[in-house]
């Protein structure tokens, strides 16, 4: 993939979007679980950048973290959040991204954007709540009682603010697409960008 340099600058304002989104509610943890909105800025990094340049980014905010960097939730980073119950979640976003982006590529319309929006929401708890299940099943000392359905009984909490923001990423990326990344508006109407 050959980077132009609005690809450059629009990757590295997603990834600094995510370190916000992770740190924005700083300590609030609900079980297990940091509330972030990391979920809300790797949809709309899909939607806006596309498939390929939002999962990058979303790729770039993980090394970024791995590296030793505080980016992710409660400041924390380094290659000891590997073995972390939620690295799950940032590992999903990469394919949240791509999956929100490649959704709304061949279509777009408001509907798709919000459907596209849900579906990442959905990977993303899917592929984050079963990391953190296995997490604490192999390797980081489950609590009493720990079964696959507590972990979803933990994600409760974070759920309804998850699907408030998810199908505001989809409006909000709809109404956006095209004033962000120009080249990208004509993809998305099936044109050949100049």
């Amino acid at each position: 993939m050959k980077l132009k340099p609005l690809d450059i600058t629009l990757t590295a304002l997603f990834a600094a979007l995510m370190a916000i989104g992770a740190n924005i509610t700083a300590f609030l943890v609900i079980g297990g679980v940091p509330i972030t909105l990391t979920t809300f800025f790797s949809i709309l990094a899909g939607l806006l950048l596309g498939s390929r340049l939002g999962a990058l980014s979303m790729a770039v905010y993980a090394m970024i973290g791995l590296a030793g960097a505080p980016v992710f939730a409660q400041f924390s980073g380094g290659l000891s959040s590997i073995v972390n119950p939620t690295f799950g979640f940032i590992l999903s976003n990469i394919l949240v991204a791509f999956v929100a982006g490649k959704i709304i590529e061949a279509k777009s319309t408001t509907a798709r954007f919000v459907v596209a929006s849900l579906i990442g929401m959905s990977i993303n708890y899917v592929f984050g709540t079963t990391w953190m299940y296995f997490a604490y099943q192999l390797w980081f000392g489950a609590p009493e009682g720990f079964s696959y359905a507590v972990a979803w009984l933990w994600m409760l909490g974070p759920l309804p603010k998850d699907i408030i923001f998810a199908v505001l990423a989809g409006r909000l990326g709809y109404r956006m697409k095209g004033k962000v990344y120009s080249s990208q508006s004509k993809e998305f109407k099936g044109e050949t960008p100049a």
